[in-house]
């Protein structure tokens, strides 16, 4: 068994056993392999383990990539998106986790509306207040939301936050519990267009305490394809 199958094989044991601790069904989380910076015939060995959702954090790199490996799997973009790029998703990604203006939301809208196409899309929300992270305040997530809700061309799905780095995957929980909160309150709102069915949130480091905590979708990369070169 090759080294990326055996992770894979581990990885699954993991979301089953986080998953039954809190009385979840372990098939309503997602895994999505984090393909940055990994060559595609070591993404197309995940693909032939299994996996069936890649995410990338550059247009660029992705583009390259999606020629090569084509869309047998679902491919997300989960890293920061420049209204000037906008113009490239729609050939590319089933999923946007990273929405967070009203000017983003609306470019992607422009271009869904020509294609005549639904672009869905996650909104990404900063809850450390880390200014190295983007994503839209706390405070201010549900007035970002019910704006996008008229949008015609774009369908928001749910949530999505990236944490402060730290060794101690307990420390995330926090961030993690208070999203899910959020996801349960913008439910309640009814909003039209708007379905709340995801949280995407987890990484290798603490991806078990994102489950424990309602994440539907978990970005593994490390665990997977092992450490990145510097």
């Amino acid at each position: 068994m090759s080294d990326i199958a055996e992770n894979l094989e581990n990885i699954r044991g993991r979301i089953r056993s986080a998953a039954k601790r809190v009385g979840r069904d372990p098939h309503d989380i997602k895994l999505i392999a984090v393909t940055k910076t990994i060559e595609p015939f070591r993404i197309k060995e995940a693909i032939s383990c299994g996996v069936t959702i890649c995410g990338e954090n550059r247009i660029q790199e992705a583009k390259e990539k999606i020629g090569e490996i084509g869309h047998s799997v679902r491919w997300h973009l989960i890293g920061h998106l420049q209204r000037n790029k906008v113009k490239y998703i729609f050939d590319l990604f089933d999923l946007i986790h990273s929405v967070d203006t009203l000017p983003l939301a609306r470019e992607i809208n422009k271009d869904a509306q020509k294609r005549k196409k639904i672009m869905e899309v996650l909104i990404q929300t900063n809850l450390s207040g880390e200014e190295s992270k983007h994503g839209v305040d706390a405070k201010n997530t549900l007035d970002l939301i019910k704006e996008i809700s008229l949008l015609k061309n774009i369908s928001i799905q749910g949530l999505m936050t990236i944490t402060p780095f730290s060794e101690n995957p307990e420390d995330s929980r926090i961030y993690y519990r208070q999203l899910r909160d959020m996801k349960e309150e913008i439910k309640r709102e009814g909003i039209e267009g708007v379905i709340m069915k995801e949280i995407s949130m987890g990484m290798s480091g603490d991806f078990e305490v994102a489950i424990e905590e309602g994440a539907t979708l978990i970005r593994v990369g490390t665990a997977i394809f092992g450490e990145r070169p510097n």
